[in-house]
């Protein structure tokens, strides 16, 4: 399998921004990105942005952030109370925070949801993000859900079982509030990684996926 190296070895971006519609979106879909761009380029800043949460979600995510990026060089973490499973409705004031984003912060890197993904707010943020941002390299992660509406992704990140077990510890011990809910599981993130991984032949057995839909060399 061919490897790109604009991730690895110090040559990663170094302004990166990530979008997610709700708490625990980000960490999810790239948190074991976030954390290996974080160990492998100490120089990375991260434009951290939750979109919909309020009440103790909004205190989870923003608990959460500060965890994943404890040793960014710089970090912004943004939350806003956006109406969860109403982002096509409310679209005019999504778009225009969209706007005033783009013109605060030039990323290297953007981190967004999967466009086919099922959940109406998820693809609203993929779209709005590609929408935005027309020069950038951007990378498209999935989210489990009850929908089922995982793809074919053609971008794989390798994480070893140390940032592995991080990003899951991590997502289990900040949002208590999910955990009632049935796919809210070690198991089930741990499946993912490790499913991920077989598919991109990870030497570590884990991997987070993406779709990367425009890359120039």
């Amino acid at each position: 399998m061919q490897k790109l190296s604009i991730l690895e070895d110090g040559s990663g971006p170094k302004k990166v921004l990530a979008l997610g519609a709700h708490a625990d979106d980000i960490e999810i879909g790239c948190g074991g990105t976030i954390l290996r761009l974080l160990e492998e380029n100490p120089a990375t800043e991260v434009y951290w942005v939750v979109l919909g949460t309020s009440g103790q979600r909004r205190a989870e995510a923003v608990e959460s952030a500060n965890r994943f990026l404890a040793n960014a060089r710089r970090k912004e973490i943004v939350v806003k109370d956006f109406r969860d499973g109403y982002f096509p409705y409310v679209g005019v004031e999504i778009k225009d925070f969209f706007e005033e984003l783009k013109r605060t912060y030039l990323p290297d890197l953007i981190l967004t949801h999967y466009r086919e993904d099922l959940h109406q707010d998820h693809r609203f943020v993929s779209g709005l993000t590609w929408n935005t941002f027309r020069n950038h390299l951007i990378l498209e992660y999935e989210i489990v859900k009850y929908d089922g509406d995982f793809g074919v992704p053609n971008f794989f990140v390798h994480l070893n079982e140390p940032l592995a077990r991080k990003k899951i510890q991590t997502i289990i011990e900040c949002f208590k509030s999910q955990k009632t809910k049935n796919w809210f599981t070690e198991d089930v993130f741990s499946s993912i990684l490790r499913l991920r991984g077989v598919e991109s032949n990870a030497p570590d057995k884990y991997a987070e996926a993406y779709y990367s839909r425009k890359i120039v060399y």
